[in-house]
């Protein structure tokens, strides 16, 4: 099994400082880490077929109009609920993206939510994910404020734990996007993997989010926190928010695919955990 972030071998709350110095910046950076102990969720995928329909809602429609007023990004894919895009097998969930006409769409993918079933304020959100590889993919595991039906968004608060180019694989970024700073004006951090690929093999993405911080890892490594001193709006990530997992295809934050892109790709996850504060 893959290692955890920290160690948990205590059910109490501690708080330990440390001092980092990035190497984006030259002032020293004193950054807040929670261990949270209490497991909340967990779905390790066992068995084989449809996903658990008491953990996860499958969004279905064209990629463009599915997540409501301003939210399309310009996708191209059609997310289906058809085994040919997503199912559970060999202890993982995958979500596949092919290129194929579809309702009108000439790509097909797969989205899921915890929308209603997994809903939290604060905790450590963490999956161990593989990604695909190619110009035009762009996968990504985040979190959703569940007050967007009634305050749209972005002033329900959005926060990608991990969203990446299909044709930058050893690159991905972390961010959060709140009113004022949503879109490409978003908070948030590149995070460069040395000497390797994120679809080469598995990788734990995660944060730790605590009142007033959000904490960003990539297997071990704590590489960036942000707080409401870094966002240029309300800091709106004072509530309960669910977990989205999708891939998509095309958009404006990549691109659209092109002739070196080879389909279909494939984003496995091996597990998705969540834990809060000990009881």
């Amino acid at each position: 099994m893959q290692k955890p972030l920290f160690s948990r071998t205590s059910n109490l709350l501690f708080l330990v400082f440390i001092s980092l110095s990035f190497l984006a910046c030259e002032r020293e950076e004193v950054q807040t880490v929670t261990t949270f102990t209490n497991l909340t969720f967990e779905d390790e995928f066992a068995g084989t077929g449809s996903i658990d329909a008491a953990s996860w809602n499958v969004d279905m429609g064209i990629g463009n109009a599915i997540s409501g007023d301003g939210w399309g990004n310009n996708e191209l894919q059609y997310y289906t609920d058809r085994s040919e895009n997503i199912k559970v097998e060999d202890g993982m969930l995958h979500i596949t993206a092919m290129k194929e006409s579809f309702m009108e769409s000439n790509y097909t993918s797969a989205r899921i939510n915890s929308s209603g079933k997994l809903e939290q304020e604060y905790g450590r959100f963490e999956a161990r994910i593989q990604l695909p590889w190619g110009q035009g993919l762009w996968p990504a595991f985040w979190l959703l404020g569940n007050n967007i039906d009634e305050v749209g968004w972005p002033k329900c608060g959005e926060i990608d734990i991990m969203e990446y180019r299909g044709q930058e694989p050893t690159t991905l970024i972390g961010s959060v996007h709140g009113p004022g700073y949503s879109g490409g004006e978003s908070e948030g951090k590149n995070y460069n993997l040395a000497n390797d690929r994120f679809d080469t093999g598995f990788h734990v993405f995660g944060i730790e989010w605590g009142p007033e911080y959000i904490n960003y890892y990539v297997d071990d490594v704590l590489y960036n926190q942000i707080t409401p001193d870094d966002v240029d709006g309300a800091w709106v990530f004072d509530h309960p928010f669910y977990i989205i997992l999708n891939l998509a295809v095309g958009g404006n934050f990549v691109g659209s695919p092109n002739e070196s892109t080879v389909f279909p790709q494939t984003m496995l996850v091996d597990y998705v955990r969540v834990y809060g504060l000990s009881n």
